[in-house]
């Protein structure tokens, strides 16, 4: 069988399972997840083997110290998973709920019901994780999902994905309804792309290789997790104490993800006194800083920006400076320079604060908070899919709501249209 032909058989069993998702109770939806958390915690050491093989090859490979960290299944991470799994029961489930029930004139009964979308296929980078919540999502919302992770991650989503089939099976469901593509031939993804039969949304989440890869190529609708180009902007009424943790927060607590922090904006009227705390603080924790001119200047250990720097999506210890007139200047910036992704401004002041939410296009504006906070669970949703930089159909992180859509239902006694 050729690859084409696999990826078409696999596309075509993920259909037909479709069908037996829109009919299962949400009792079983989360025996499902329950059974998942259990066996991540019982086969812990066998994922974790399967795992190592990853990380080795990276190793081998060259991959940054930040791109190890997303790969890495940790203890903790493993633990994470099973947090997600829990809170994704206990959220309500959005199929089948009614909205907007009304009585026309002529007495039909018309609303709006919350539906699976049918097949969704993930195309991702790195992240092993990825394979368990977003096949959660999917199967609380009545999805079959089919998974395309990273070459560098394949031994671990293979894992994972037997454990997931393993919970659909020991609750008579399915396994075709999740699916991981066995193969890191690149083939396999340039054909799932054309499958529109069979699948009905693309979600690739990765690097802007990647994005610009399947959105070039691909004949079904995509809703693109793009880059995360995510800023900082130090108000001239910010509280420098408060700025200092959020910058580092948004920097360095994960530097390899997409929200964290890849731009400083510092306000110049503020800069002589806060970019010297601020790249001490940084630079204590292995942040290289390459600014402007006004920055170096300012501070010696600010080294001078490449043009090539601006907008970049470092995902590694390096983090751009630019110090800025005023907020339109930041505006401008981030307008130019980010990726509709995360902005955070730090201010006391609360009109230059509802002007930042107000004019900044962006799935997520903070006031004095990290950027790390633009997560589906840190924001109520349990664990997300992605963080969609499009604005059709979801902006942000997608939850459950986001992994459907709504169809009319229309109750009548007989009555035709004259």
């Amino acid at each position: 069988m050729t690859i084409e032909q696999q990826i078409s058989d696999l596309a075509r069993r993920a259909k037909v399972a479709s069908s037996s998702l829109t009919v299962l109770s949400t009792v079983t939806k989360n025996r499902v997840l329950q059974k998942v958390a259990e066996l991540l915690i019982e086969e812990k050491e066998s994922i974790q083997r399967e795992n190592e093989k990853d990380l080795v090859n990276g190793r081998q490979k060259g991959l940054s110290a930040a791109m190890l960290d997303r790969l890495r299944l940790s203890d903790t991470v493993l633990q994470s998973m099973v947090t997600a799994l829990h809170e994704v029961c206990a959220l309500p489930d959005p199929i089948g709920k009614v909205d907007d029930l009304v009585k026309r004139p002529n007495g039909l009964l018309v609303g709006r019901m919350r539906v699976p979308l049918g097949v969704i296929a993930m195309v991702y980078e790195s992240r092993p994780n990825v394979t368990v919540e977003a096949a959660a999502l999917c199967i609380k919302t009545g999805n079959a999902v089919i998974l395309r992770g990273g070459s560098e991650a394949i031994h671990s989503n293979l894992a994972l994905a037997d454990i997931l089939q393993k919970a659909l099976v020991s609750q008579q469901v399915d396994k075709d309804v999740v699916q991981v593509i066995p193969t890191t031939d690149r083939q396999a993804v340039s054909h799932l792309l054309t499958l529109e039969e069979y699948i009905d949304l693309v979600i690739p989440r990765g690097g802007e290789g990647l994005i610009r890869f399947v959105s070039q190529n691909s004949r079904i609708p995509v809703l693109k997790h793009y880059k995360g180009v995510c800023h900082l902007y130090i108000d001239k009424d910010a509280d420098v104490a408060k700025a200092v943790p959020l910058a580092i927060n948004s920097k360095t607590h994960r530097p390899g993800v997409c929200n964290a922090l890849e731009g400083l904006l510092i306000h110049e009227e503020i800069a002589a006194q806060a970019l010297p705390v601020l790249a001490t603080a940084l630079i204590d924790k292995g942040v290289e800083l390459r600014g402007c001119t006004k920055s170096t200047s300012l501070d010696k250990r600010v080294i001078k920006a490449a043009d090539s720097d601006w907008g970049t999506e470092f995902l590694d210890l390096v983090l751009c400076v630019k110090v800025v007139k005023d907020f339109e200047e930041a505006k401008a910036y981030i307008m130019k320079y980010g990726s509709q992704h995360t902005e955070s401004i730090v201010t006391e002041n609360y009109s230059t604060a509802q002007r930042f939410i107000n004019e900044i296009d962006a799935s997520a504006v903070m006031v004095n908070a990290s950027t790390r906070f633009n997560d589906g669970g840190q924001l109520g949703l349990g664990a997300e899919i992605g963080i969609s930089t499009t604005k059709l159909h979801a902006y942000g992180p997608m939850g459950l709501e986001e992994l459907t859509t709504r169809k009319f239902i229309v109750y009548g006694q007989g009555q035709v249209r004259v």
